[in-house]
């Protein structure tokens, strides 16, 4: 979720957005309005960016030192229900279905045959017969599309957009906070249950994108009012997709349409971890298996900033006069106080973490170092 500076935005307070009616907005849009958010789009949706008496450095402190909670309800939601439901998903899909049990969520790929990467998103395995799917909002119609054209008989895919809000609760204190709501917390990572908070049902899963210690709360659309308030008044500071965009990138996790796309493989992106290679099926096994074999042509690697400035995407990256790659994420870490991004780097010639590069900032050649991220100690677990 990176914004640049080209990204419309519309600070609101205490009125409706005038933003194009084009975009979808959350159940909780009016919550946000009264919190002053700054509003913005994002994969066709309108969205809190940072709210009033905060901001974003304000807010990624909250979560790494606190708690937080984000509206990101604009995430896709799909059901996929049969016989043998779990055994097609995990056909269609890279990561190995087989490798959890249900009750867990895995992380996991939708590729095309070349191998790239359609979108990244949460399997939930209810059973063999059940999965839910949180894909990413501008992608859910594709994933949908794609599984729904793959489906044996009696096997349904069914889009469920705007039948859930999702609200993610991250930070060393989420626990503590959700605890005195009465929510369970103590499950495993990567594992849901299911949970009520003033009479809304909800599900409750130890997943985030920060790196802490965090919660993802899946909640039918009509009642996400009821959770938002509880956890507001909780104390749980109100996040918005700017801190979420930096809690990310410190913590080097990809973003589709920047360090995942149709064309940067999950062998390109590191992401071979979220692959079950061993599997006799899923698309683009073949490409992938292929590319793995060879070796990528790039990489992606961890850059911090030596000098001065703070790197966006899509900037030129050089080794001497020889461009040797380009940015895919950047931004200013709160909690290093130095710029730092994510970058596509050629494999050939081989550089070691370390390595002196320069980044073109607007013109402007700033040193940075190659490092493996995370940039900044997970405390997911």
């Amino acid at each position: 979720m990176v914004f640049t500076a080209t990204l419309t935005t519309a600070k609101v307070t205490g009125k409706l957005s005038l933003m194009s009616a084009e975009y979808s907005r959350s159940p909780l849009h009016e919550r946000h309005v009264a919190l002053g958010a700054k509003l913005a789009p994002f994969g066709g949706w309108e969205m809190p960016l940072e709210y009033a008496g905060g901001g974003v450095l304000k807010e990624h402190a909250a979560v790494r030192e606190a708690a937080g909670v984000f509206d990101v309800s604009h995430l896709g939601k799909a059901r996929v229900r049969g016989a043998g439901a779990a055994a097609f998903v995990n056909s269609c899909l890279t990561n190995d279905l087989g490798r959890i049990e249900p009750g867990k969520a895995q992380y996991t790929l939708c590729c095309d045959e070349s191998g790239g990467v359609v979108d990244d998103l949460i399997a939930y395995l209810y059973g063999p017969d059940d999965v839910f799917l949180i894909p990413n909002a501008a992608n859910t119609a594709e994933v949908v599309r794609r599984l729904e054209a793959a489906a044996p008989d009696g096997i349904t895919v069914t889009g469920l957009h705007r039948d859930f809000a999702i609200l993610a609760v991250q930070g060393p204190r989420s626990a503590a906070a959700l605890d005195t709501l009465g929510l369970p917390t103590e499950h495993d990572y990567m594992s849901f249950t299911d949970a009520t908070l003033s009479g809304a049902p909800l599900v409750v899963c130890r997943t985030g994108y920060t790196g802490e210690h965090g919660y993802e709360l899946v909640i039918p659309w009509d009642v996400a009012t009821t959770v938002w308030d509880a956890l507001i008044e909780a104390g749980i500071r109100p996040c918005g997709l700017g801190a979420r965009d930096t809690l990310r990138t410190e913590m080097g996790y990809p973003l589709h349409g920047q360090e995942l796309s149709l064309d940067i493989s999950p062998v390109q992106a590191r992401s071979g971890w979220a692959v079950g290679w061993s599997k006799p099926a899923f698309w683009g096994r073949d490409a992938l298996l292929a590319e793995k074999a060879a070796g990528p042509r790039r990489t992606l690697r961890g850059l911090e900033l030596t000098g001065r400035g703070i790197p966006r995407g899509h900037m030129p990256v050089y080794s001497g006069d020889q461009q040797i790659g380009e940015t895919t994420s950047g931004t200013f870490s709160p909690t290093k106080k130095i710029g730092i991004a994510l970058a596509l780097i050629d494999t050939a010639p081989a550089l070691p973490d370390d390595t002196v590069v320069e980044i073109d900032i607007r013109g402007r050649r700033t040193e940075a170092r190659l490092v493996k991220p995370p940039f900044v100690q997970p405390s997911v677990r």
